[in-house]
């Protein structure tokens, strides 16, 4: 059955359910993004090692709660609060600094001053 969209709407394909989820990849590359300018603002050398250890969590992180992560896509105060209380202190583990300015850095990287 052939799906036809009405004349002044969006195409159906843009429309359907499916597209709502980013895929794998953009969430990788999204991940990696995000802590490169999380380590940047922090002014701390971290190895690529201990990046690409970081992106492995982050990303596996990020899979486990998609769909709520889908749900709150637009609103970015409460994904940055989701990654300070779920992936902040297990990174900051990993790169050996403290919790809080790798935080302010997350916050600043991913939301900017607005949050």
């Amino acid at each position: 059955m052939s799906h036809k969209s009405i004349p002044g709407s969006p195409p159906v394909k843009h429309t359907q359910s499916g597209q709502n989820l980013p895929s794998a990849r953009g969430i990788r590359r999204a991940c990696s993004k995000e802590l490169y300018r999380t380590a940047k603002r922090l002014k701390v050398y971290v190895s690529p090692e201990r990046m690409k250890q970081a992106e492995e969590y982050y990303y596996g992180k990020v899979i486990t709660n998609l769909l709520w992560i889908g749900e709150n896509r637009d609103n970015r105060k409460k994904l940055c609060e989701w990654w300070n209380t779920d992936v902040s202190a297990e990174i900051a583990a990993m790169w050996e600094v403290d919790v809080e300015p790798l935080k302010d850095a997350f916050q600043h990287a991913f939301g900017g001053y607005r949050l």
